[in-house]
């Protein structure tokens, strides 16, 4: 029996006046998911996390979350939820703890647990250190993390993460990160950042939206598997480089590109996925050419976010001016 997505998105779209910030999107998250919400900036994605966590209506369209209306049953979704703006609104007047007691109450957190709760998260999020700090005094890195175990006080169902290591230092991205990826079965996940390694190293799949469409939705798995590509540079004529080149049983297809100083640049594409590299270096050798450069080349999400984001601004560059905003 097909189960319920955590998050579910319906043609939803969002208009600031004659602003289309969000256009006719549609995209699901499965309980359990760490799922990376990628664009640029202006792209839409944090319009649509703020209809998600019900701080903005939808102008069209349909968004569930656990289960339950965004529009209609904004109560329900709150309960069910953590949310991690990029700027966390704090008290800088209250110290760590207090500030964390206080949203237990208010999230409902059982008092006979509440405590013990508290301890756990502020050691998991390492801020025990500065517990009895007044949240003013505190460095952007350290109110991320205050606002990371605010997020996860009442052990909601679903995160959704605005940006969540930014302002924190290279140890630190790296243990939130590793905080992160622990949640995944338990908790649903969709994680905003403009930093491509973070989401490699934590999610399972990627959304890109640009120009407050949908463009990309696939798996990290699928892009790592995607076929790879030789990258061949050659010293020597170049038309009868690449007619020697597809000459050769193995290769499907390759492009050409001048490198300069007598140099050819070559992607050569292999049927059935072969590692030609030995193969070919003899056989370019034995024609009396020099091989300056032969790599396997693998696909990886940032690769595909460049193709994604530049061919939809090349695309819009033929079109009409058209505004976007976050």
């Amino acid at each position: 029996m097909p189960t319920t997505p955590a998050i579910n998105v319906s043609r939803l779209t969002k208009r600031y006046g004659q602003v289309l910030a969000v256009d006719d999107i549609s995209f699901q998250v499965q309980a359990g998911e760490l799922v990376g919400f990628l664009g640029p900036n202006g792209a839409g994605k944090s319009t649509t996390m703020r209809i998600l966590t019900t701080f903005l209506p939808a102008s069209s369209g349909y968004a569930w979350v656990a289960g339950f209306d965004v529009m209609y049953q904004s109560m329900e979704v709150r309960e069910r939820i953590g949310y991690l703006p990029e700027s966390v609104p704090l008290y800088p007047e209250m110290r760590v703890s207090e500030y964390l007691g206080y949203r237990a109450r208010l999230k409902g957190v059982p008092r006979a647990g509440r405590v013990a709760r508290l301890d756990d998260l502020m050691a998991l999020c390492r801020i025990k250190e500065v517990r009895t700090r007044l949240l003013g005094t505190l460095s952007k890195g350290y109110r991320q993390r205050v606002g990371l175990a605010d997020a996860m006080l009442a052990d909601p169902p679903v995160l959704i993460l605005d940006e969540p290591t930014t302002g924190l230092d290279p140890i630190q991205i790296g243990q939130t990160l590793e905080t992160i990826r622990g949640l995944a079965g338990r908790h649903t996940v969709l994680l905003s950042t403009h930093i491509l390694p973070e989401v490699e190293r934590v999610c399972e799949r990627v959304v890109i939206i640009n120009k407050g469409r949908i463009r990309f939705d696939d798996t990290l798995r699928s892009i790592a598997g995607r076929e790879p590509v030789l990258q061949v540079e050659v010293r020597g004529p170049g038309e009868q480089v690449g007619a020697f080149l597809r000459d050769q049983p193995e290769v499907a297809a390759i492009t050409a590109n001048p490198a300069g100083e007598g140099l050819t640049a070559f992607e050569v594409r292999t049927r059935d996925r072969r590692d030609l590299r030995e193969a070919l270096a003899a056989r370019l050798a034995s024609k009396g050419w020099g091989v300056r450069r032969l790599d396997l080349k693998r696909h990886s999400l940032e690769e595909v976010y460049t193709d994604v984001v530049l061919r939809q601004e090349e695309a819009a560059a033929r079109e009409p001016e058209a505004i976007s905003v976050a």
